[in-house]
């Protein structure tokens, strides 16, 4: 899903456009022990309720594409044994949602599979509403038609969201005019994970996907998205970052130099400029990688060995979108004592060269030059400034 169709769904969570038909929810204790399960109908929720869990569920859909927000898709050959015979997490998601959340054995099973697919130290809340979405057409300057609804659109959505106490502290009374203690109650905070099925992808309902959530980007844990999904884990944005510069580097070797990484640098900010009016994320799967290699200027020699280099570094895993592995903002240089920042754009500005027989990195100071806040002038001092 892009930002977009995100968006779009975010906006549904509003007093006025809320179509939400019914919610349930089950609080667990740290030991996954049940303390409370409900369903209700959730436009008979009092007003202030309503608003706070609208924010609960907009968090589930926020987050950056591709790092707390990440596509997945089912494998066909996950199955899961239930009462039923076996079915696929794809099959059961489908069933629930079908059920429209009323059917309470469904409702069971469904948080028992999430409870013992769930690994967290404290209590949480699982949440999950029905709702089905009259999405309107598109014109095609992209202006919504409300008269033009080209399909409904039911999903789920699931999020946890943590339970803890409220810190200790003094509260006012405001009859006795006194400060006490304060009473500590259990607070639901802003979820922690979710996922929306079936993914919305291109407007319209996607069965074979999940939009998965996750507060922590870095930690997306992998073990419940294939235990409840049946979905393959997929590389965090971090570890995609790790993977392309492993990349890099075993592919390079020896002539893994700063003009080399440069290039490659060079060439990926070209490529973004390429499809900067596509909706979509740009991705580098393995031949993409390859031609981006052999376009930057990596000899034919070490190119021969870039496919036994990409198995060993990103193996069958998912392509790498290009906003995890490319800094748009910045083209950094760090050694023990330096840091150095450049416009991306502006990579022209540092050159390598040996100077008094010690490799250097060379900045050319053009216009205005600062240091600690203080304008200072530019340009090499001469013999007779010395």
């Amino acid at each position: 899903m892009i930002k977009a169709e995100l968006t779009e769904l975010k906006k549904l969570y509003t007093q006025k456009n809320c179509s939400v038909s019914r919610i349930c929810g089950c609080y667990v204790d740290g030991d996954k022990n049940k303390k409370a399960q409900f369903a209700r109908s959730f436009l008979g929720l009092p007003e202030e309720e309503m608003f706070k869990y609208f924010e609960i569920f907009r968090k589930a859909l926020s987050g950056t594409p591709g790092k707390n927000c990440i596509d997945l898709e089912f494998l066909q050959e996950s199955v899961r044994e239930d009462a039923g015979g076996i079915q696929t997490p794809q099959d059961f998601l489908l069933a629930l949602r079908d059920s429209k959340l009323k059917d309470e054995d469904l409702l069971y099973e469904y948080f028992n599979r999430i409870i013992s697919s769930f690994e967290y130290v404290g209590n949480y809340l699982i949440l999950v509403v029905a709702d089905a979405y009259d999405v309107p057409g598109r014109a095609m300057d992209g202006a919504e038609m409300e008269d033009a609804s080209d399909e409904i659109y039911e999903y789920l959505l699931t999020v946890i969201c943590p339970v803890n106490l409220t810190e200790p502290g003094l509260s006012f009374n405001a009859e006795t005019g006194e400060f006490h203690n304060r009473v500590r109650d259990w607070v639901v905070e802003l979820p922690m994970t979710g996922f929306l099925f079936p993914a919305f992808n291109d407007r319209t309902a996607d069965i074979h996907s999940v939009l998965y959530y996750s507060k922590d980007a870095e930690n997306l844990n992998e073990s419940f998205i294939e235990l409840m999904l049946g979905c393959a884990q997929p590389m965090s944005a971090g570890a995609q970052k790790e993977t392309f510069q492993a990349l890099v580097e075993e592919t390079l070797g020896e002539t893994c130099q700063f003009e080399a990484v440069k290039n490659i640098h060079e060439k990926m900010g070209e490529l973004i400029e390429e499809h900067r009016e596509e909706l979509t994320p740009l991705m580098l799967d393995r031949g993409e990688l390859k031609g981006l290699f052999a376009s930057s200027g990596v000899d034919n020699a070490h190119m021969a060995e870039f496919e036994q280099h990409y198995e060993a570094a990103a193996g069958d895993s998912a392509p790498l979108m290009v906003s995890n592995v490319y800094n748009p903002r910045s083209f950094d240089i760090k050694t023990p004592d330096v840091v150095i920042k450049v416009k991306p754009d502006r990579t022209d500005l540092i050159d390598e060269r040996t100077v008094d027989g010690r490799p250097c990195l060379v900045v050319e100071l053009g216009g205005e030059v600062v240091v600690n806040g203080i304008q200072v002038k530019s340009g090499r001092r001469t013999e007779e400034d010395e």
